[in-house]
């Protein structure tokens, strides 16, 4: 029987500086870093020493020399948060990665979490910087001059599943599944066929079926092999290909659906195969088809439609459930999945209030309309950006949540709260009340340790292997009988506790 699918996204955030000639976007997003400070996290360095981001789910790992930073750069350049959640320069931008959830509202929750974490940053590090110098921040995948960054969703699985199966499945799921996860582009990169506007951000820069590699020959499936777990029961899918969501309905269907599948690739159970003939080029296509109607072709010799393939999933796990337990988040996602699907087949338009690709698009052909402009007038790319703006005042996609023009599943307390809190059950609650409780007594962390330093003796290491252990269920007697940090070492070796 499939694992619960525990999941989490990590989000590169697009970073210039206005009025800045020199602008470096190392030393900026290092400032912005810098300038969020909870619970004294700033001290704490992140645990490098279990990360393995060459080794191969194909069963090889490759040999280059693993640059780990030092103890200062480490603290210098890494948040770990109150909330559970990694916040940290990579490469060249801001990275938030949200705490492990157990269900795709939650990690709406906590993902959009990490938007105001991030525009909060943004405002202390202007209270330190030049008047005349002002921070943009996007939550997008482009900076429109051929570079594109990452949004990263994780899954957990069981060990035991062929890596192969889950290859086979996944192809066609993500090849397809655009036509709802799309945030919406105007125009093309990367020497990709031309167009006025597409679905998704990232289709131009996918350029391989399968690989390692998140840089460049960015693949449609990668297959890095670093669980952040138990290696000998989990594996952790590292997917690479998804857009930066601004819309929750989107956000919340794109992890939903493939934790759904996921269950079904685990379980043996998908019994078609929808394998895609040249699925990288049938990816561009499917990004470029506004109309959701162009065929792409399968390897049986078939042609079918992105939403006819959708179906066939989404069929699938209709007949899955059907006598199956379900946990209580996938009656929704179903419903809202079929309701998709149906409204992409017959006029996508009719989602202009939920779909990232469909809002950008009305909020666009509206503004083109208006001012009698074309799609590569500047403004239109203007647009484009502006939408994934985090700036609360400016971002349009806010405007449009303010003024009720989309749709929402999570409240704005709630967002509030997940800012400093973590989720209740997985184990980034015993990770992020560690950070609120002993800040001072934590050396380093990482997604599965927590590292003590008691000031004498040597330093203490607690291990967190298993993602649904470490729950506000499992630990809040033992945190209660903990009030420092030696009291929590010494009680969690006896019997009756245990993380």
């Amino acid at each position: 029987m499939a694992i619960p699918k525990v999941m989490g996204i990590e989000t590169e955030y697009g970073i210039t500086v206005k009025n800045q000639p020199d602008f470096n976007p190392i030393l900026s997003s290092l400032l912005l870093i810098n300038s969020y400070e909870t619970f004294r996290s700033s001290r704490i360095r992140w645990d490098y020493e279990a990360e393995s981001p060459l080794r191969d789910a194909r069963g090889f790992e490759y040999m280059e020399d693993k640059e780990v930073p030092s103890k200062e750069e480490s603290r210098l350049i890494n948040l770990i948060l109150s909330n559970g959640a990694r916040f940290y320069v990579d490469h060249a931008h801001p990275e938030y990665s949200s705490p492990e959830t157990t269900n795709p509202r939650d990690l709406v929750i906590w993902d959009r979490a990490g938007e105001r974490i991030l525009n909060l940053s943004r405002t202390r590090a202007e209270a330190v910087s030049p008047p005349e110098q002002r921070i943009l921040i996007y939550k997008n995948n482009t900076d429109r001059k051929g570079n594109s960054y990452g949004t990263h969703e994780n899954y957990l699985l069981d060990r035991k599943v062929p890596f192969a199966r889950i290859v086979q499945h996944l192809m066609p799921f993500l090849v397809t599944r655009q036509v709802y996860t799309g945030a919406g582009k105007v125009g093309a990169e990367n020497n990709a066929d031309p167009c006025d506007f597409q679905l998704s951000q990232r289709a131009d820069f996918l350029e391989t079926e399968v690989g390692l590699e998140t840089m460049h020959s960015r693949p449609i499936v990668n297959t890095r092999d670093e669980p952040h777990a138990d290696p000998e029961k989990y594996r952790r899918l590292h997917v690479i290909v998804g857009d930066a969501n601004m819309s929750e309905i989107a956000n919340y269907l794109k992890t939903g659906t493939m934790a759904i599948v996921l269950s079904m690739v685990e379980d043996d159970f998908i019994d078609v195969d929808l394998s895609i003939d040249g699925p990288v080029l049938a990816y561009r296509k499917v990004s470029r088809d506004l109309g959701c109607r162009e065929p792409i072709r399968l390897r049986d010799g078939r042609t079918v439609t992105a939403v006819d393939v959708q179906r066939e999933f989404l069929g699938l796990a209709q007949r899955y459930y059907r006598d199956r337990e379900q946990p209580p988040w996938v009656g929704d996602v179903l419903a809202r999945w079929e309701s998709t699907l149906d409204r992409l087949a017959r006029d996508p338009m009719q989602l202009a209030r939920e779909l990232d690709w469909v809002i950008k698009r009305e909020l666009i052909e509206n503004y083109t309309a208006k001012h009698g402009l074309d799609w590569s007038d500047s403004r239109v790319a203007m647009i484009d950006l502006q939408y994934h703006d985090i700036r609360p005042a400016k971002g349009l996609y806010y405007k449009l949540e303010e003024s009720d023009a989309v749709e929402r599943i999570v409240t704005d307390d709630e967002i509030a709260k997940a800012m400093y809190d973590p989720p209740k059950d997985t184990r980034a609650y015993f990770r992020g009340m560690c950070l609120q409780r002993y800040a001072d007594e934590i050396a380093s962390a990482s997604w599965d340790s927590v590292i003590f330093d008691l000031k004498e003796g040597p330093l203490k290491k607690i291990f967190m292997l298993e993602p649904l252990r470490g729950t506000e269920a499992h630990v809040r007697q033992l945190l209660t009988d903990s009030p420092s940090a030696a009291d929590l070492l010494r009680n969690i070796s006896r019997p009756n506790y245990g993380v």
